[in-house]
C-alpha cells in the first residue's frame, strides 16, 4: 500500500498564507505550462455553496500561481457518468428558483435511478439531460463569482476516446488492479472487474462483466441488479457486448485515471476522500497507471447555520442566493480561510462576515490599525478576494445598511449615509452607487433571516401617535440622552430607568418606541436598534417633531 499524506502540502510549508504553501509545493516539482489545477463534482442535484469549495479554492491557489507568472489553467470535471443514485428533495431550475419533487415530474426521475446522469431526462426540459442541467448551474456558480474554470464532462471524455488507452490498460493488468483494490474495498472479490457497462437494453450502469477482450475493445456483460443507496435496481438480464466507450472505470480508477487524461498537477479536495478514495487513488496511478498524482490539499467542510450541507436533503444554500446578501467579494473572501478549520457559514450572522472583510479591506488600505500578521494576511488576501482593488471605494457597514434598507427611497438612503459619515463629501459618483448597492442586499438579508431590521420604518412621516403626559416626559427625556452620543446597551438600560421613574409599565413604553418608529406594537431590542439609526433622527422621532 502506497501512502502519501494530503494534509503535509499545507502543515509541511513555510509560507503563512496556505496557498502560498500550495503554490511552493506545485513549484516544487517544477510542472510544464500551463499549470492544471482540477476540481470535479457529480452532478446530483442542486449545485451548493459547499461545492464551491474545490472551485474558488483552487482559483486561490491559482490566482497565487499567476502572481507569480505561471500559466494557470483550471479545469472542473462534472463526473456525469455517474450513476443517479437518489432523487434529492429540491431541484432548480437554470434561474436559480428551487423547487421540491412536487413541482417536477419525479416519477421519471424514479424511473431512471441507476443510470448515468447524462443519460437521465431533465425534469425541467430545457437540457439535454439531468447531468447537462445541473453541470451548467454548477458552471453558472463560477461564473457568478467570476471565477473562470473550463467545465469538462467525464461523458464526453469518455465518448471521444480520451479514457479508451486507460481502461484498456486498467483491463489489461485487470488481475493486479484487482489485487491493489483489495488492500482498500472488502467487497473485491476473485470474479471483480474493474468496469461498469452502460447496458444497450435498460442502460443502467451494470457490474455484471462477464467477458473482456482488451485488444479487441469489447466487453461483454449480463445486465445485473445494481445497489444504488440503499435500493436495488432490478437489471433486465439482457445479455450483451459495448466497447470500452460504451461504459465506465469505477470511481476509485476514474479519478487517478482523470489526472493522466487532463494532465493534472494540482487538486484540492474533501476529507471524506483524504480518508478514503486519496490513498486507494495513489496506489492505483502509482501501480496500476503509472501516473505520478498531483499535489494534493484537503479542506474541511462546513456547515449551514449548525447543520450539514446536503443536496439530497435539501440543507442547501446557492452561489446566487448568497449573492443576493452580500457582494462576490465577500463570498471569495471566505474561501481564503485556512481550508483546514472546520467553519459553519451562518446565514443568520452574515453580519459578522461582512464585517471581517470590510476590516480586511481597511487594513489593506492602510485605514484600521493592525498588527504585522493582520496586515500581511490582509496584502496577501484582500487583491485575491477583490477583482479590482481601488482605495476610493466605501463600504457602508451592513447593519448600518440594513437600517437604510428600511426606507424604499434611494435619495434618502444616500442623504442619511452621507449625513452619518460613510459617504465622504468628494467620493466618486462609482464608489457612491456601488456602496449603496449593498442597502438592497443588507434588505433582502434582513427579510431572509426575519431579524431586528426586517421592519419598515416610518421614516418619512410621523405615525399619528397619542401618549400620556408621563410618556412624552420619558421620551423627551431618552431623546436627550441619545442626543448625547450613548451607546445601545446604555440607551436600553435608560429605557428602564425612564420607566421607573416616570411609573410606567416597561412594556407599554418600549410600546411607545415601537409605534413612534414602526406604527407597531412590538419591534427589535430598542436600545441597540435606535443606537444604529442616525441620530438626528432619533432625537426628532422621540420628541416627535417628525
Amino acid at each position: 500500500m502506497t501512502e502519501q499524506n494530503p494534509y503535509a502540502t499545507i502543515e509541511d510549508g513555510t509560507a503563512t498564507f496556505w496557498a502560498d504553501a500550495v503554490a511552493d509545493a506545485i513549484e516544487a516539482r517544477d510542472p510544464d505550462e500551463p499549470i492544471v489545477i482540477k476540481g470535479g463534482v457529480s452532478p446530483s442535484g442542486v449545485p451548493h455553496i459547499g461545492h464551491l469549495n474545490e472551485i474558488v479554492r483552487g482559483y486561490v491557489v491559482a490566482e497565487v500561481l499567476r502572481e507569480r507568472g505561471h500559466e494557470v489553467r483550471q479545469v472542473f470535471t462534472s463526473d456525469d457518468k455517474d450513476r443517479l443514485r437518489k432523487i434529492p428533495r429540491r431541484l432548480a431550475d437554470l434561474e436559480w428558483n428551487v423547487v421540491g419533487l412536487g413541482e417536477v415530474d419525479a416519477g421519471a426521475l424514479g424511473r431512471n435511478l441507476g443510470k448515468p446522469y447524462t443519460s437521465v431526462p431533465d425534469p425541467f426540459g430545457c437540457c439535454d439531460s439531468y447531468g447537462a442541467h445541473f453541470t451548467t448551474l454548477l458552471a453558472r456558480s463560477a461564473e457568478l463569482l467570476d471565477v473562470p474554470i473550463e467545465v469538462v464532462s467525464n461523458t464526453e471524455l469518455y465518448a471521444e476516446g480520451d479514457f479508451e488507452n486507460l481502461t484498456r490498460h486498467v483491463l489489461e493488468n485487470r488481475n493486479r488492479a484487482r489485487d491493489v483494490l483489495s488492500d482498500y474495498q472488502a467487497s473485491v472479490d476473485d470474479d471483480y472487474v474493474p468496469f461498469q457497462v452502460e447496458c444497450s437494453s435498460c442502460g443502467i450502469l451494470t457490474d455484471g462483466v462477464t467477458d473482456v477482450d482488451p485488444a479487441a475493445g469489447t466487453v461483454a456483460y449480463e445486465c445485473c441488479d445494481v445497489t444504488v443507496g440503499e435500493e436495488t435496481i432490478e437489471g433486465c438480464g439482457h445479455d450483451g457486448e459495448v466497447s470500452l466507450r460504451e461504459g465506465k472505470l469505477p470511481w476509485r480508477f476514474e479519478w487517478p485515471a482523470q489526472w493522466d487524461v487532463l494532465g493534472v498537477d494540482f487538486e484540492p479536495f474533501g476529507k471524506d476522500h483524504a480518508e478514503g478514495s486519496w490513498p486507494s487513488g495513489v496506489d492505483i496511478a502509482r501501480n496500476v497507471l503509472t501516473v505520478e498524482p498531483p499535489v494534493p490539499m484537503v479542506y474541511e467542510w462546513f456547515t449551514l447555520d449548525g447543520e450539514a450541507l446536503s443536496s439530497s436533503s435539501g440543507n442547501i444554500v446557492t452561489a446566487a442566493e448568497v449573492l443576493e446578501l452580500v457582494e462576490p467579494a465577500v463570498l471569495r473572501y471566505f474561501f481564503t480561510k485556512d481550508p483546514r478549520k472546520q467553519r459553519d457559514f451562518s446565514i443568520a450572522h452574515l453580519d459578522q462576515l461582512v464585517d471581517e472583510f470590510d476590516r480586511l479591506e481597511a487594513v489593506y488600505f492602510g485605514k484600521q490599525d493592525a498588527d504585522e500578521a493582520e496586515r500581511e494576511r490582509a496584502e496577501r488576501v484582500y487583491p485575491i478576494a477583490v477583482d479590482e482593488p481601488r482605495e476610493e471605494r466605501i463600504r457602508i457597514p451592513y447593519t448600518f445598511a440594513a437600517v437604510l434598507g428600511m426606507t424604499d427611497d434611494p435619495d434618502l438612503r444616500e442623504e442619511i449615509a452621507r449625513r452619518e459619515g460613510h459617504i465622504p463629501d468628494d467620493a466618486p459618483e462609482w464608489a457612491v452607487e456601488e456602496a449603496l448597492e449593498r442597502v438592497d442586499r443588507a434588505r433582502a438579508w434582513a427579510r431572509r433571516t426575519d431579524n431586528a431590521f426586517n421592519y419598515d420604518l416610518k421614516r418619512e412621516e410621523l405615525p399619528d401617535v397619542d401618549f400620556d403626559t408621563g410618556t412624552g416626559a420619558a421620551l423627551d427625556d431618552l431623546a436627550e440622552f441619545v442626543a448625547a452620543g450613548n451607546d445601545g446597551e446604555a440607551i436600553q438600560a435608560k429605557i428602564y430607568e425612564l420607566a421607573d421613574e416616570y411609573d410606567l409599565e416597561v412594556s407599554e413604553f418600549f410600546a411607545a418606541g415601537y409605534r413612534l418608529l414602526f406604527g407597531l406594537e412590538e419591534g427589535p431590542k430598542l436600545g441597540p436598534f435606535l443606537a444604529k439609526l442616525d441620530q438626528a433622527f432619533v432625537v426628532d422621532r422621540l420628541r416627535r417633531d417628525r
